[in-house]
């Protein structure tokens, strides 16, 4: 592929310097890759191309889209960091440095101490850079789509471990286009027969998918233009293979309790014109009770937003309607990367009237980075440490709110003990009760998004016992709690130790 040719798949326009920059770049790996194959036989040169261009369709920073085209030059080629240093900067050089000590964690066994400690190394970038996960998610994608090349027992390991650790983190960030295809190229490797059988079960549940999800667009936009909504766009989906499965897995594998195996998206032009658009729809399409989800008004905790709401078609079928802006739609496909990248090219999302662009500062700065760091610092072995990163991160997210309307962002299963905690670091010690949506429950409660829960508390501290740990779910909640019962513990044999000592 020409330089001209690549250039031009990217859909965006860069200044004389950027293109000067990358062209640099590109000229640069490809004397490096220079007669390297890859296991398809194809020239090596060709990964990196497509991982910069995968890294650009979401993100197309100059810098960035460099470094993804050196990404590998350091570590598979005679080319050194310090040979990029001087030709390309430190800020190139610092994101392929980052990128290259993430290397050796993709073809580890878990167990590997080696495979761990890389690992801890790579959140530890995360926490520095966002782009150097960017970079490692785009170059993990285009592996993804060329793995029937690799060996098969290495193969099944790089789709378990994209399962584990990629495509959740595809999801922290908020980029959903990427986070939906690692999950379906991985599920078809780590689990090729249930793969097979969600696919047959999906298309004998849905046959003809796309004729009907024209004929409910049609109906859409009739439906729509009748009521004078202005609407940008309407588009349809039938949901993704591994969304599908892990949803089978809480229904028991009865797919008539699934009500969005089809959806429909409406763009409009502003947030009030979502709400407007909402009330049109549900005056024609009957809703489905409680099945309106308002991610507009209390956004998920990777900062996705839209409304959604499921209801009957005219032929009385079940399927979904999410409505929300361009930038919005713009945001569920990029994530952070489109926070980032309005933000550095002064892009304000005029039509919600206000200025949507997250600081350069508070990308660095995200609360769930925090949390990493914190993790990192109380976490001294790497396996425990891995451990506590698939319950804190990698699992599902919910969302609750405090009484006075603060969202705390917890892992599905939590419970009002982990609540208390993230609410402030000793109130769980203080916690007598608390009350779910105004009803008391049980400390062992596991909470839903959209919760308000409130803690009772007593003016003294209450004794934890060691079932606390079994109930409690994140990090935070477990590490107060241990804490707390290796003290207690040791004052209680200490006074039995003094008590032998004075009857001798």
């Amino acid at each position: 592929m020409s330089f001209e040719e690549f250039i031009n798949k990217i859909q965006y326009s860069f200044s004389k310097e950027d293109i000067e920059l990358i062209h640099r770049a590109f000229d640069t790996a490809g004397k490096a890759h220079k007669g390297q194959k890859r296991f398809s036989g194809e020239d090596y040169i060709i990964h990196p191309i497509c991982a910069a261009l995968i890294l650009a369709s979401i993100f197309p920073d100059a810098t960035t889209v460099a470094a993804t085209l050196l990404h590998d030059v350091s570590e598979d080629t005679k080319y050194t960091l310090e040979d990029i240093r001087k030709e390309f900067g430190e800020k190139i050089c610092m994101l392929v440095d980052g990128v290259t000590k993430l290397g050796t964690v993709r073809l580890r066994n878990s167990t590997d101490k080696s495979y761990m400690e890389n690992l801890r190394k790579m959140f530890v970038a995360t926490s520095k850079d966002i782009r150097v996960i960017l970079i490692k998610l785009a170059d993990r994608l285009h592996n993804m789509r060329t793995i029937e090349y690799v060996k098969p027992a290495k193969r099944k390991r790089i789709a378990q471990e994209t399962l584990e650790i990629y495509a959740p983190i595809a999801n922290r960030l908020g980029i959903g286009e990427w986070k939906d295809e690692l999950e379906d190229r991985a599920f078809e490797v780590v689990e090729p027969a249930e793969y097979e059988k969600t696919v047959a079960l999906l298309k004998e549940r849905l046959p003809e998918s796309q004729i009907r999800i024209n004929d409910l667009q049609k109906s859409l936009v009739t439906i729509l233009r009748t009521e004078g909504v202005k609407f940008k766009q309407v588009k349809g989906r039938v949901k993704r293979i591994y969304s599908l499965y892990k949803k089978l897995k809480k229904y028991d594998g009865d797919i008539s309790k699934i009500y969005d195996l089809l959806a429909l998206r409406v763009i409009v032009q502003s947030t009030p014109d979502c709400y407007s658009t909402l009330g049109a729809i549900h005056k024609h399409l009957q809703p489905i009770p409680g099945r309106v989800k308002d991610f507009i008004a209390l956004p998920k905790p990777n900062g996705y937003r839209s409304i959604h709401t499921t209801v009957f078609s005219e032929n009385r079928n079940v399927f979904e309607i999410q409505i929300r802006t361009e930038q919005m739609d713009d945001q569920a496909e990029r994530g952070i990367a489109a926070h980032w990248f309005y933000n550095e090219q002064g892009k304000p999302d005029v039509t919600d009237g206000y200025t949507e662009a997250a600081s350069r500062s508070e990308l660095e700065e995200l609360q769930w980075v925090q949390d990493l760091q914190d993790l990192q610092e109380q976490t001294r072995d790497s396996k425990e440490f891995f451990d506590q990163l698939k319950i804190d991160f990698f699992r599902d997210r919910i969302f609750v709110l405090t009484p006075k309307g603060d969202v705390k962002d917890l892992p599905e299963g939590a419970t009002p003990i982990d609540f208390a905690f993230s609410v402030h670091t000793d109130l769980g010690f203080y916690m007598l009760g608390a009350k779910v949506n105004g009803k008391m429950v049980k400390i062992d409660h596991e909470l839903k998004s959209g919760d308000v829960v409130e803690i009772i508390k007593t003016k003294k501290p209450v004794k934890i016992s060691q079932d606390w740990l079994n109930y409690a779910k994140t990090t935070a909640a477990h590490h107060k709690i241990r804490k707390y019962l290796n003290e207690n513990q040791s004052g209680i044999f200490n006074t039995l130790k003094n008590m032998i000592v004075r009857k001798k």
